[in-house]
């Protein structure tokens, strides 16, 4: 017991060890900016403050959106979608896996919840013993069940979902923004360092590697941010998009989809305002979502538990089918 915890506080430990190279990266570019371009390099005083303003701006606005992904606690679902002591010494007890599934059937009705696993049966987290809401899953390294689970992030130590999805978007978008800003206005000098034209060895050797480091991360971070803007556009998670959600029609990886500017609303809201800062502006609770079919919103799986028996898919998703009655889904 004594080293399973250990080994527990080693990794908890060692989760951290991304954020802080990040931390170290950003800290140490601000230094190279800062004083070995802006106060070292730059001889203009005019060129000097406008580049150190709108590099602050950029920065601050980088740093809010990165620390608001970091430590903004993911999402669990409510104590109504958790079992009730009765219930769980009830399906415990229960050793038939369909009389088990009838039991998940009967606590599920009282819920808002719309999709199941491929094969029809109710979205039940063993470990967390609660029943999944819509667009919820299991995270292993967090150990819960996180509402819209979109993936974990080790470059921020923390699941992204909910809670903060926004802001990891926001964050993405900003350190592209950031990197960009540093290649454009450093690059320059570069040049001038390159011909010989600027001679000062230290901020010679800080400002190439700014460069570098800028460009590298721009090219791998817009690939990333361009994934997820198109995940937007079709209001869809990581994980959705790689298993769709199964719907009464079976699985349909449009289900959630409202159109684009309503999907934006999802994850940014109403307020446009509010869209470029890492304030709280998602709509919803995180515990249903409105789905692109109103027939499916008005009549729940859960009201119709017999149709998953005699209601087949395409050919193309038979295999959603197969397997045992229960299919309890246990994690992503």
């Amino acid at each position: 017991m004594a080293l399973s915890r250990g080994l527990r506080c080693c990794q908890r430990v060692l989760a951290w060890v991304p954020v802080v190279i990040i931390t170290l990266v950003v800290l140490w570019s601000y230094y190279a900016y800062v004083c070995e371009l802006c106060l070292v390099t730059l001889t203009n005083p005019v060129e000097q403050v406008a580049y150190l303003i709108v590099f602050h701006v950029i920065f601050v606005l980088f740093v809010w959106t990165y620390w608001k992904s970091v430590f903004t606690l993911p999402l669990q679902p409510d104590k109504k979608f958790h079992m009730s002591y009765a219930d769980k010494e009830r399906y415990e007890n229960e050793e038939r896996p369909e009389v088990q599934r009838q039991i998940l059937v009967e606590i599920a009705r009282k819920l808002p919840v719309y999709t199941r696993t491929g094969n029809g049966a109710i979205r039940f987290c063993d470990r967390c013993q609660l029943i999944k809401p819509d667009r919820c899953h299991h995270c292993s390294v967090c150990a819960m069940c996180v509402l819209k689970m979109d993936h974990h992030c080790p470059w921020v130590n923390n699941c992204v979902g909910f809670s903060n999805y926004k802001f990891f978007l926001l964050f993405l978008m900003y350190s592209l923004l950031y990197c960009m800003y540093i290649a454009a206005t450093v690059f320059k000098y570069v040049i001038k360092y390159w011909t010989d034209e600027l001679t000062n060895g230290r901020s010679k050797f800080h400002v190439l590697f700014l460069l570098f480091v800028a460009v590298m991360f721009f090219l791998s971070l817009m690939f990333l941010f361009g994934y997820h803007c198109w995940l937007i556009s079709r209001n869809r998670s990581t994980l959705e998009a790689f298993s769709a959600p199964v719907f009464q029609n079976g699985p349909d990886k449009n289900g959630f989809n409202l159109g684009f500017v309503k999907n934006l609303q999802q994850v940014f809201g109403e307020e446009k305002k509010l869209w470029l800062l890492p304030i709280v502006s998602s709509k919803g609770d995180g515990h249903s979502f409105p789905m692109r079919t109103l027939c499916e919103a008005q009549n729940p799986l859960l009201a119709n538990e017999e149709q998953w028996g005699d209601d087949g898919l395409d050919e193309e998703n038979q295999g959603y089918h197969e397997g045992s009655s229960l299919a309890i889904e246990m994690e992503t």
